[in-house]
């Protein structure tokens, strides 16, 4: 099986994620999109998440109606810093044994790869798929051969629909009153008020 796998904090979970995982689905013949919530990101260490199983709830609503979408609570699990490297590591050993990984990433994540924990581990691990946007259209994919030799003809580039969404900006809105429909699935706004989620100014995207 062709396994897409799409990380993040998912803070909340926007139309642009599930945009995203349905245009690499078709784009690069998946057969599932795995959803895995971040638990405790590295890169954001130190700024405010909201707690994980609100995350993990939101994801499981917003992909409930699409059976090729499937959510994964791998890393919300497990203790400590959360490193991608080693998610797909237990993916492989365990729930996608014998299937192809596909990673799904904005081009913005391609650009910082170099940053990872043990990024040339990726390499051998999965395909990446790089979903393209023209702010980040210029972006050389050369530059990741430096992280190991041939990782660039590794990465596979997919032009993605321009979506000027993300969870800072929803976010945002919650905080200062402003109506969030059809910026995320009509579940996820009803959880987030449900659930009073940022009320308060000070989460990081």
């Amino acid at each position: 099986m062709k396994l897409g796998i799409l990380g993040g904090t998912f803070d909340p979970i926007h139309m642009g994620h599930l945009i995203i995982a349905q245009e690499a689905a078709v784009r690069a013949a998946l057969d599932e999109v795995w959803f895995i919530p971040t638990g405790q990101p590295w890169l954001k260490s130190g700024t405010r998440i909201s707690p994980s199983d609100h995350r993990l709830e939101m994801v499981r609503r917003a992909t409930r109606c699409n059976p090729g979408f499937k959510v994964s609570a791998l890393e919300v699990d497990r203790p400590g810093p959360t490193y991608t490297v080693d998610t797909l590591e237990s993916l492989r050993e365990g729930a996608a044994k014998g299937d192809d990984l596909f990673l799904i990433l904005g081009m913005d994540s391609l650009e910082t790869l170099h940053r990872w924990h043990r990024p040339e581990r990726l390499f051998d691990l999965c395909t990446l798929i790089g979903v393209s946007r023209p702010e980040h259209g210029d972006f050389d994919l050369s530059s990741l051969d430096k992280i190991c030799s041939g990782a660039s003809g590794q990465v596979a580039i997919i032009d993605g629909p321009s979506i000027g969404i993300s969870g800072a900006e929803v976010r945002r809105r919650v905080t200062e009153g402003l109506p969030v429909t059809y910026w995320v699935p009509s579940s996820v706004e009803k959880y987030v008020h449900e659930h009073n989620l940022y009320q308060e100014a000070g989460l990081e995207q």
